[in-house]
Formats: structure tokens, C-alpha cells, sequence
């Protein structure tokens, strides 16, 4: 590669790493609540199943919510990396509050939630109740970016429904929790996003 070339190469790495890196520096926040309200959670009965790159999506419960985004995780070594490529940790209520969150360490591996705090802020029940690991299936190429983008300390608008989701040639299945409150194995909501926005 002639020496121009080279540098037009290296120049253009460097763009690339100072853009991602920009993309996950968390956005701060002042004290105090920046997504009071708690999801919204709705039955829904005669919504069609969904068919998405070999998977079938059975929605379960229509859902809302705008939250504070908490933490971000890539996955792509597992078969719900086909689905869901990145869970976002999400808090509202208390639990969207800097004052809180200063308070609390939050991880995130194997498709789980974590969080530790020598001296909770509030009391364990709410902080359990109000974030939440959600696993956010894009329904377009538009939620798609958004997710993608999304940045820690954002907060995150969005609409669509809680699934099910199977695929027929393995037996696979994945549920989404219908419940806040549940911890553990099976708590995670697994949301067929069908509308975003951030801020």
C-alpha cells in the first residue's frame, strides 16, 4: 500500500474509534427524577404472530415506557444475539435519578443484570422494581440505529409488546417476563420494539 493510502487508511481507523468511543461516553444528569412514570402494561388478544428472520414473535402484552438508560451490553456469540443484539439496563422512577445512581453499581454478562451498593439509597424492593434488563428486539431499521446509538444516561422512549419468541427448526424459545417485580432467572422483558426516540 503506497505511503497516501496508508495514511488515508489510518485516518479513517481513527475517525471510526473516536466516533464509537463518543457513542458510549454516558450522558450526565443534575439530581433528581428524569423518568418518573413506570411502564405501561396493557393485555393484548388478537395481535398476529410475527415473523422475523426465522423466528416467530407471539406478543403477549402491549408496553410502554420512557426510562434512563442505565448500562448497554453487545452480544453475538449466542442465538438470541440473532433477535437481540444489545440489552440496555433501564431505570425510571427513583432509579433514574443521578442522586440514586451514584449509590449503585450496575454490570451486566450473560444476558443479566447486576447491581451492588454497600449502603442502598432506597429500599432493595425499588430499586428491583424500578430498572430492569430488557432484551429490545428491533421491528424496523430505524429502531434498529436508534439502538444501536443509544448512549448510558439517555433517556429512552419506547412502544410495542412484550413477545414470546420461538423458532421451529431447534425448538428454541425465549420468554419475556410479564411482571416488574420478578427477579431472577426469567425476569427480563423481551420488547418487539416497534417505536423510539431518545434524548
Amino acid at each position: 500500500m503506497k505511503a497516501p493510502l496508508r495514511i488515508a487508511a489510518s485516518l479513517a481507523a481513527i475517525v471510526a474509534l473516536a466516533l464509537w468511543w463518543d457513542a458510549r461516553q454516558p450522558v450526565a444528569h443534575v439530581a433528581g427524577l428524569v423518568a418518573p412514570n413506570a411502564p405501561v402494561q396493557e393485555p393484548v388478544t388478537d395481535a398476529a404472530p410475527i415473523t422475523l428472520r426465522g423466528f416467530v414473535l407471539t406478543p403477549l402484552a402491549r408496553f410502554s415506557l420512557e426510562a434512563r438508560i442505565l448500562a448497554r451490553e453487545e452480544y453475538w456469540a449466542d442465538t438470541e444475539s440473532e433477535l437481540v443484539p444489545t440489552d440496555f439496563v433501564l431505570g425510571w422512577g427513583r432509579m433514574s435519578d443521578t442522586a440514586v445512581l451514584d449509590s449503585i453499581s450496575i454490570s451486566q454478562s450473560a444476558r443479566w443484570y447486576r447491581w451492588t451498593a454497600f449502603d442502598p439509597p432506597i429500599p432493595i424492593a425499588e430499586i428491583e422494581s424500578s430498572s430492569a434488563n430488557m432484551h429490545l428486539i428491533a421491528a424496523n431499521d430505524n429502531v434498529a440505529r436508534v439502538l444501536a446509538s443509544a448512549k448510558v444516561g439517555q433517556i429512552l422512549s419506547l412502544s410495542g409488546e412484550l413477545v414470546r419468541a420461538t423458532r421451529d427448526s431447534d425448538g428454541w424459545s425465549w420468554t419475556s417476563s410479564l411482571s416488574r417485580t420478578d427477579t431472577g432467572a426469567g425476569a427480563c422483558e423481551l420488547v418487539y420494539v416497534e417505536a423510539i426516540g431518545v434524548r
